[in-house]
């Protein structure tokens, strides 16, 4: 599961320039953590290009004031919530890194070792004039499991363009094992209130 991300300052001059390179004009408006419901700066496919939007983290859930924020992977082409989106909707959701906890309730962060930026592969579909987009996740590979069994979908930036816009890329991407990371643990202060 990934239940928060964030966007550095670095990370996001390296997506600016990414969008720059595909002639679209971008302005990253919000660097830090990402929580479900907020807005974020996502990719997606215009005709031959990607192109980056504002959407909204997270599909409605099933009861009311719940979202559905992340979709697996080994099954998101059969649930009916997210079939539509994954084979005609695909998106990337640019990030410094993300965070999990473990049972003790610990926190870790997650980056590449190799690129400012990691690739999140998901999904978005309209809710009420909304866009909204979900990540989705796969089983967690050795350098995220002694924390969390799911992590997300990490594209290669060579396979950016072909998840948003080859169909035939979708199975075999959606399958994929994610890069190893680099894991920190995170020490946040504890609150007295």
């Amino acid at each position: 599961m990934c239940g928060r991300y964030y966007v550095d300052d670095e990370t996001a001059r390296e997506i600016e320039k990414l969008v720059r390179d595909l002639d679209r004009k971008l302005q990253i408006e919000r660097t830090g953590d990402v929580f479900p419901s907020q807005n974020a700066m996502i990719l997606k496919g215009e005709g031959n290009h990607l192109a980056a939007e504002q959407m909204k983290w997270g599909f409605p859930g099933f009861e009311k004031g719940k979202l559905l924020i992340n979709a697996r992977a080994e099954s998101v082409l059969e649930r009916r919530t997210f079939q539509d989106s994954v084979q005609h909707r695909r998106c990337i959701i640019p990030a410094r890194g993300f965070y999990e906890w473990n049972k003790s309730k610990e926190k870790f962060s997650y980056e590449r070792k190799d690129a400012p930026v990691l690739f999140m592969a998901g999904c978005y579909n309209w809710y009420e004039d909304q866009v909204r987009f979900v990540i989705l996740t796969t089983e967690a590979n050795p350098s995220v499991a002694p924390v969390h069994n799911r992590m997300p979908l990490i594209l290669e930036p060579e396979e950016l363009k072909d998840w948003v816009l080859d169909d035939g890329a979708t199975e075999y991407l959606l399958h994929k094992t994610p890069v190893l990371l680099e894991a920190h643990a995170e020490y946040e202060q504890m609150r007295l209130f």
